[in-house]
């Protein structure tokens, strides 16, 4: 699927990504990747004395499929450029292991800069489980081409 030029991206649309199951495995390799070797992800012994009584996956690491889930939308194939920035990103509440998570994304702001070939596109992220709640959300700012960019 092509991605879409700035200008075909229309304030208020929203999106809706397939699911995605975080597992054992992403929680491990994440561990290892980022260091980030929390008890809370890494011991299920102590996780279940902790007040959630059970192991989370890290946040930073679900903020990380949310860009996943995002790029399966297929809305930026092609056409994104770099990523801006991430602005207002809340931790609403945990997402275990074998919790399936979806992102929805809302389209705040899409406009033309002042270089001809590219745009700036802002999306509420909202990171939803499989029982409809909503357990991160943020903004995302992305730089776009234009239609004269293709």
């Amino acid at each position: 699927m092509a991605g879409k030029s700035i200008e075909e991206f229309k304030v208020g649309e929203v999106m809706l990504s397939p699911g995605r199951t975080v597992t054992e495995t992403d929680v491990v390799t994440y561990s290892w990747v980022s260091g980030d070797t929390n008890p809370m992800h890494t011991d299920a012994v102590h996780a279940t004395k902790s007040p959630i009584g059970q192991r989370i996956a890290h946040g930073t690491l679900v903020m990380s499929i949310a860009t996943g889930l995002s790029a399966r939308i297929g809305h930026l194939d092609g056409t994104a450029i770099a990523a801006l920035g991430v602005d207002q990103w809340k931790f609403l509440k945990p997402v275990f292991i074998n919790d399936t998570i979806y992102l929805r994304t809302t389209v705040l702001e899409a406009r033309v800069t002042s270089k001809p070939d590219r745009g700036v596109l802002v999306r509420r992220m909202e990171v939803i489980n499989q029982h409809g709640e909503v357990v991160q959300s943020g903004l995302m700012s992305t730089m776009v081409t234009t239609r004269n960019a293709r």
